[in-house]
């Protein structure tokens, strides 16, 4: 390109960020805002990428981006909170002396999916991780007692239409919260709950314990839960074959071996 031949260059780096809940900023290192693509990248001179590692080889493709925390597009709040896991990053750079809707040439320097954060004074990391680090994940599933699949998968195949409820919180003291809805006893341990509304409005948890309009969360949610707040509850699975064949009759899509023998075989005893 042009633009990297030229003994003086007028390169600015870019970053556009989506989060899973499809909101996307952009973030540029120039010391004013860009409108590329349609979306403004504002200026943030303190974002800065590491070295950058990529190769042709099976090693995963990794980068960290640092930068300062801004509470109109990156709050500590919201990376503790989970909403920017496994959001989708592009990073380029583009010729700032070009028009302000005209980059024709950008040069891209990585794409992936943030994984491990970490912040620290007024400051945050977050590691990006490259397409090819799924080569890194397990190709083959291992043998467990317990089901693989999650409840209403393509591989459960059990239907959940009827088996999620919207209600309005009553209550909430840090992992108990009592809503407006009866719900039958233990059906809801181990599902989900999604947030619409309010400060958590975009997370999701996990289910306890259900009983009545009692929930137990695994975890307390991680802003403050107002009286009133729509959420979702979705129906949770132990994933045992009992629980399988007798609440579901899908013992044909179980996905797990509860009868396959195990490690301790051969140290188990009469009457253990």
């Amino acid at each position: 390109m042009d633009m990297l031949s030229d003994e003086l260059t007028t390169l600015a780096l870019c970053w556009r960020v989506e989060r899973r809940d499809g909101v996307t900023i952009g973030l540029t290192g120039h010391d004013r805002d860009l409108l590329i693509d349609g979306l403004l990248h504002r200026a943030a001179p303190g974002m800065a990428p590491s070295a950058i590692r990529r190769g042709l080889g099976l090693e995963a493709d990794t980068m960290d981006v640092a930068g300062a925390l801004a509470s109109a597009a990156i709050g500590e709040a919201d990376l503790l909170a989970g909403r920017w896991d496994g959001a989708r990053v592009t990073l380029f750079a583009v010729d700032w002396t070009g028009g302000p809707q005209d980059f024709p040439d950008r040069v891209e320097l990585g794409e992936g999916r943030i994984g491990a954060v970490s912040v620290k004074g007024g400051a945050f990391t977050a590691e990006l991780q490259g397409a090819s680090a799924s080569l890194a994940r397990p190709v083959v599933e291992e043998t467990s007692p317990e089901c693989r699949a999650e409840l209403g998968d393509r591989r459960c195949r059990v239907a959940m239409a009827g088996r999620r409820v919207f209600a309005r919180v009553v209550a909430c003291t840090q992992r108990v919260m009592t809503v407006d809805a009866v719900l039958a006893p233990g059906a809801y341990a181990g599902g989900r709950l999604r947030w619409f509304g309010g400060a958590n409005g975009g997370l999701e948890g996990w289910i306890a314990a259900s009983s009545g309009m009692t929930l137990t969360l695994r975890a307390e949610p991680a802003f403050a839960v107002e009286v009133g707040t729509l959420v979702e509850l979705i129906e949770g699975c132990d994933k045992s074959l009992a629980t399988c064949a007798g609440r579901f009759g899908n013992a044909a899509n179980f996905r797990g071996e509860p009868y396959l023998p195990g490690l301790d075989l051969l140290t188990r005893y009469p009457g253990a």
